[in-house]
């Protein structure tokens, strides 16, 4: 008799890359897809209390069980469940189950749920089962508890006697050796009859192989639960790969899963989603394992600072265990700030890059693909107005031109190539004698994520250059090779990053230009996706 399970959960653990924000009719191709495929337990999504809406549909996060009913398939071979958060469904509002619904609810609760709200955890768990649900109860972040701990829980379980008990590697940062020693200690307390639910997310590569571990640990005699989701959709680096177990069951162990069937799912059904949100194993997401942090936080620091993998594993290193386990995003900017913004004397390299510049035209590239193929107009432009150049991110082969660099990345590709004095940031300076220093804290203004430009643009306006142009700043396109003058800079992004990106600039060049109306000229003299409104732009000589 096979003894193990597969419990698909992307309409859930997976949506959360995208909100669950699955169109009903996607929803209901890929339940029916999942079914036809054999997996055994199929997860719906969450049961939510409502707060301050109403369900509209195309959402996996349900307010009831009704508005759940019409994407199942009318002939059911394998479970359906749902989710439940502790604290984020009024229990007493499930409807008792009629057959027509879901057959199960996934029920989680935290260490701290445990310790101080038990009694309502027991009326809860109670009463899902007195409604005539299957229970599946998931205790989050099972590293959390001590042995003593996890069989004081254990002994709970049983009381209850639900139908799976969950192992739950909420944060990624299992070893194999915590995988057997929790698996030992649960199986050889948890009664025999409860099926042990294993959940793990790829921060280290190991899910996968933490399955195969505990399907092996159970030696077919415990009945196990593995959690998966096609291609491993999930936050950060996602989950265990749900055509991964199904290849390994079906070829090693003999059981009917059809591979075919989820491969075929995982193109029709996830290949535009994969396209604009990333999921998978990347050195942050190592280190949220490393420092069993929520993805939320890796994702914000991603998504708003130029930081190295270094700094952001030195900012979650400055978090305590609890604010990793949440995302305090203002206690993160704080720390960011404190990180990067260290207090620096830039004066002397001030007043050098001053009397270096001395014109009162700049020419700023920007490493745009227009720098090629306008190149003809560019030199034109020098030629007639002989500006002081300063190249971003990248060295110039221009005369008379100095490097400005403030993202920490693009600097370390480059510093070491030419012998040739730069200008670079406090926060990625190397006490390198060739740097020209310049406080980060100074052009905290343009302090976010690809935002080197607009730095040297804060810096322009500190030193008192009156008239800026700009080449090369071209914004960017879906064709990642129309992006770059140079392909060894170009950088992946999504359709979605894409035009974020593009919005943001233009509303910093915006901001820029209102911020210092009339102070400065500037023009942008290569063809660009962002526009400068000529009512701000120019300098008033009265000023």
């Amino acid at each position: 008799m096979n003894n193990i399970k597969i419990l698909d959960c992307t309409l859930r653990d997976g949506g959360r890359i995208i909100n669950c924000e699955f169109p009903d009719t996607q929803s209901k191709r890929i339940i029916y897809s999942l079914q036809q495929a054999n997996i055994d337990i199929i997860e719906v999504g969450f049961l939510r209390d409502a707060k301050n809406t109403t369900y509209m549909g195309n959402s996996t996060f349900f307010t009831d069980t009704q508005q759940i009913k019409p994407l199942l398939p009318k002939e059911r071979r394998s479970l359906y469940v749902a989710f439940v958060d502790f604290g984020m469904f009024d229990i007493n509002r499930l409807e008792n189950n009629d057959g027509t619904s879901i057959d199960g609810i996934r029920f989680g609760f935290t260490k701290n749920d445990f310790e101080n709200s038990l009694k309502e955890l027991i009326h809860d768990v109670k009463l899902i089962k007195r409604k005539g649900y299957k229970l599946f109860l998931q205790g989050v972040n099972s590293l959390s508890y001590t042995d003593l701990q996890l069989l004081q829980l254990i002994e709970l379980i049983n009381e209850i006697e639900p139908y799976s008990f969950g192992i739950v590697d909420t944060y990624g940062a299992m070893y194999i050796d915590d995988v057997q020693r929790i698996y030992s200690l649960t199986d050889h307390n948890l009664n025999a009859q409860i099926a042990i639910d294993f959940h793990s997310h790829n921060n280290l590569q190991l899910s996968f192989s933490f399955a195969q571990e505990v399907i092996k640990l159970s030696n077919g005699v415990r009945n196990i639960i593995i959690d998966s989701t096609l291609r491993g959709m999930g936050k950060g680096a996602g989950n265990t790969n749900t055509e991964l177990v199904v290849d390994f069951l079906a070829r090693k162990k003999g059981y009917p899963y059809d591979l075919e069937k989820i491969l075929e799912i995982i193109d029709l059904e996830l290949y535009d989603i994969y396209e604009k949100k990333h999921w998978g194993y990347s050195p942050a997401s190592f280190m949220a394992g490393i420092y069993k942090s929520h993805p939320n936080n890796i994702m914000y620091l991603l998504d708003k600072y130029s930081f190295t993998t270094n700094d952001i594993k030195n900012i979650l290193a400055m978090l305590s265990d609890t604010e990793r386990q949440r995302y305090p995003y203002n206690k993160i900017d704080e720390l960011c700030a404190e990180y990067s913004f260290k207090e620096y004397d830039d004066s002397l390299d001030l007043a050098e890059i001053k009397k270096m510049i001395k014109k009162s035209i700049v020419l700023i590239l920007a490493p745009g693909k227009s720098l090629q193929d306008r190149k003809q107009e560019i030199d034109l432009f020098i030629e007639k107005n002989n500006p002081f150049i300063i190249s971003v991110n990248f060295i110039s082969d221009y005369q008379n031109s100095i490097s400005f660099f403030g993202n920490k990345k693009r600097y370390y590709s480059f510093c070491y190539e030419k012998n040739k004095k730069v200008i670079v940031t406090s926060d990625i300076a190397t006490n390198n004698e060739l740097e020209l220093v310049v406080s980060a804290q100074r052009l905290c203004s343009a302090q976010d994520k690809e935002s080197s430009m607009f730095k040297v643009l804060y810096l322009m306006h500190e030193i008192g250059v009156s008239h800026i142009a700009i080449a090369g700043m071209d914004g960017f396109t879906n064709n990642l090779e129309d992006n770059y003058y140079d392909k060894s800079l170009i950088i992946e992004r999504t359709l979605e990053e894409i035009q974020t990106t593009n919005l943001r600039w233009q509303k910093k060049l915006d901001d820029f230009l209102q911020k210092y109306k009339g102070v400065h000229d500037l023009e942008l003299i290569t063809p660009s996706v962002l526009k400068i409104k000529s009512d701000i732009c120019m300098k008033d000589d009265k000023v």
